[in-house]
């Protein structure tokens, strides 16, 4: 019974957070990046100054998207190599939380 319960919770959360991710409009946080000048070091599908928003959302593949938002606002170095990722504490925590979707959802157009 217990291990039913669990594993029937596990794939309810998993499906809302996938379902949170699906839901991105895509043109909206595209507009988004651009203002907030994140493409100025990313694109959709190749590598620039940063990693490419594909291969951020395979590697955080089922990452929590306040996680990702957090280290957006956080900015880091060294997870993608030695150029720095500027902290972006202006961005307000709604805009990060919809960039992190739009990531993880690999960044789709529309």
């Amino acid at each position: 019974m217990n291990k039913t319960l669990f594993t029937l919770v596990g794939a309810v959360t998993f499906m809302a957070a996938g379902a949170a991710q699906a839901n991105v409009d895509g043109a909206a946080a595209t507009a988004l990046a651009q203002k907030s000048a994140c493409m100025a070091c990313h694109a959709i599908d190749r590598k620039m100054v940063g990693p490419s928003y594909k291969d951020i959302a395979a590697k955080y593949k089922g990452m929590e998207v306040d996680k990702l938002a957090a280290s957006i606002k956080a900015g880091g170095s060294g997870k993608w190599g030695p150029v720095p990722m500027p902290a972006q504490p202006n961005l307000k925590d709604e805009d990060a939380k919809t960039l992190a979707a739009w990531i993880l959802a690999g960044a789709p157009a529309k």
